[in-house]
Order: structure tokens, then C-alpha cells, then sequence
């Protein structure tokens, strides 16, 4: 939607570890991609990517591959993108649900994210790969939680940019809006290639339907959390 966030208007009450763990591993193993060769950078993703088809063959590796995949990206634009969302919206998340819960939260929206792409084509030999399936499980939590926080967005405009503040459930909404038609597009591809547009719907959604039941910090009182959309207009939540 060309609609980049540069940052939201919740401060953390705590220093978010499992965000920034989970960036770090991302981290290690996009570093770990960048010095193989082209034939040992094939049978890493071949390897370790998730591939649907691969339940007829070998369902425990199909599995593993579900959680390997998701520490895996396809090139610096992925991989910074992924991160800068993630430490967007995850830092707060974590807030609520503190580092264990956030981390088990993490991994299950990954899996669901990973699963409903392979609902959408179990068949498909295409290695899928990447963090934003389990981040649009992180975006789909900030959505109920913290819906009228804002998100200030860089909006491009021809040749020129700027800045809006974007409450968080209209930036996610469009967001998740765009997902759906272009995976419903997307069905009548016969590759399936590209961007694994079910991923980010079945993260988003389980990030929707289940964020509270990760809460395991009590809700912060109204002088312990506040949102702001600039510093002179602080509402007190």
C-alpha cells in the first residue's frame, strides 16, 4: 500500500529481550546466508525453507521446516523489512504478554501462518520462507490491543514524503484488507510464487483471535501507560 511505519506512539514499560533475541537470530542466520555460495545457499533453502509438499514425503521434516522457515530470508529488503516491523509493534506486545508468553506466542503464529499457506496450496513444491507470517501474528495482537495507539507513517506522494499519524487499527486494517484480496488473487496462480500472501492472513488472524490468551501481565494502570500522537497530546490510557 506504500504506506511505510517509521515508528508507534506506545512507550515500553520494559526493555523488550524477546524481540530483540528473535531479531538477533533472524540476524545470524541472514548473515549465515550471505557467505554461502550459490550451490550451498540452494541446499540451505531447499533444505530448510518450508515446502508444502513435502507432508507426502516426510511429515516430521515438514514440521521442523515450519519453525526453521521462519528464521530464513530471501534478501536484505525481506530481511529489513521484517525486522523494522517486528521491533515496531513487538516491543509492545511483549509488554503484555511478557518474554515467555510473547516467545510461545511468536512461534504458534508463525505456525498458523505457515499452515494456512499450505491450506491454500498443499501441493505447491515452492520453498516458503521468511518472518512475517509470525510478525502479522505480532501485528494482529497490536491490533486488539492497543487499537487507538498511532502509527506514524511515511507516505509517498509522487516525488515527495510525508508523515501522518495513522491510528494503529486503520493502518493495520488496510494492511490485512490488502493481504486478503491479493491471496485470493493469488488462488488463481498455477506457481503460487511470490509472496505467500495466506502466511500473512493466517499470522494476522491468529494474532487476532488469540492475543488474549497470551496476556500474562496484568493491564498497566493509567499512569503506568499512555499513548500519544505528539509529544504535546498525551492522552492517558
Amino acid at each position: 500500500m506504500g504506506m511505510i511505519p517509521l515508528r508507534d506512539s506506545i512507550p515500553s514499560r520494559h526493555v523488550p529481550v524477546t524481540t530483540w533475541l528473535i531479531v538477533a537470530a533472524n540476524t545470524a542466520v541472514f548473515l549465515f546466508q550471505l557467505v554461502l555460495t550459490i550451490p550451498q545457499f540452494e541446499w540451505f533453502i531447499n533444505n530448510f525453507a518450508f515446502i508444502p509438499a513435502t507432508w507426502q514425503t516426510n511429515p516430521l521434516w515438514f514440521v521442523i521446516t515450519l519453525f526453521t522457515s521462519m528464521f530464513m530470508h530471501g534478501g536484505w529488503v525481506h530481511f529489513i523489512s521484517n525486522m523494522w516491523i517486528l521491533i515496531i509493534f513487538g516491543d509492545n506486545v511483549e509488554d503484555r504478554m511478557g518474554p515467555i508468553g510473547y516467545l510461545a506466542f511468536y512461534l504458534l503464529g508463525g505456525l498458523a501462518a505457515g499452515l494456512l499457506q499450505f491450506a491454500a496450496a498443499p501441493n505447491s513444491m515452492i520453498p516458503t520462507l521468511g518472518a512475517s507470517g509470525a510478525i502479522a501474528g505480532v501485528m494482529g495482537a497490536y491490533i486488539i490491543l492497543f487499537p487507538s495507539a498511532r502509527v506514524v507513517t511515511l507516505l509517498p506522494l509522487f516525488f515527495f514524503f510525508t508523515t501522518i499519524n495513522v491510528p494503529a487499527y486503520l493502518y493495520l486494517g488496510i494492511w490485512f484488507v490488502t493481504q486478503f484480496f491479493s491471496g485470493v488473487a493469488s488462488l488463481g496462480q498455477v506457481t503460487m510464487g511470490g509472496v505467500a500472501w495466506w502466511a500473512h492472513m493466517g499470522g494476522f488472524l491468529f494474532g487476532v483471535l488469540l492475543a488474549r490468551g497470551f496476556l500474562f501481565r496484568p493491564q498497566p494502570s493509567a499512569r503506568q501507560h499512555y499513548y500519544f500522537s505528539d509529544p504535546d497530546d498525551r492522552t492517558w490510557r
